[in-house]
């Protein structure tokens, strides 16, 4: 059973940029066969091991979370896996032992809020310093008009309409 088999399905989708519809569409027709393949490998492989063995354990795990695992054939919107997430935080992951020097749970919580527009900026492609200058020169534009929506001085927003 070879996982890669899935991320070449994913490498298509992606040279091909196809929309989320025909995504599903591929995934269901390429990926469905080898998930349910692997499927089947499953449960040959667990009637071969050890009970109670970690790779047993192993195999349980994965066997009973299969159906939330291969769900993701079935939404062009669903990513393969959560690597964009988790290269994300790995920043604040790595800095952890820095946070203990915020000396008080405001800092943390001011540095926290940082870092997560920092994180939103990485994810629009936009200049963190060039976005923060933006944001400081117009914040106070919403203190007044309640109708205007604060979200739309984020990053992507902001992006969006050609601001940044």
């Amino acid at each position: 059973m070879n996982i890669q088999l899935l991320y070449e399905v994913e490498r298509q989708i992606k040279d091909q940029a196809l929309s989320f519809e025909d995504t599903a569409k591929l995934r269901t027709r390429l990926a469905y066969p080898i998930l349910a393949r692997f499927e089947k490998w499953l449960v040959a492989e667990h009637a071969k091991v050890i009970k109670g063995s970690p790779i047993e354990k192993a195999i349980m795990y994965t066997y009973m979370r299969f159906n939330k695992l291969s769900r993701y054939h079935l939404d062009g919107a669903y990513n393969i896996d959560n690597n964009g997430i988790e290269n994300a935080v790995r920043p604040v992951a790595v800095g952890r032992k820095n946070y203990l020097f915020c000396q008080n749970d405001d800092t943390a919580e001011s540095t926290a809020i940082i870092y997560s527009f920092m994180g939103c900026c990485k994810a629009a492609g936009v200049d963190f310093r060039t976005w923060m200058i933006y944001f400081l020169d117009h914040v106070h534009d919403y203190d007044e008009d309640y109708t205007m929506d604060i979200a739309d001085l984020l990053p992507d927003k902001l992006k969006m309409k050609g601001l940044l």
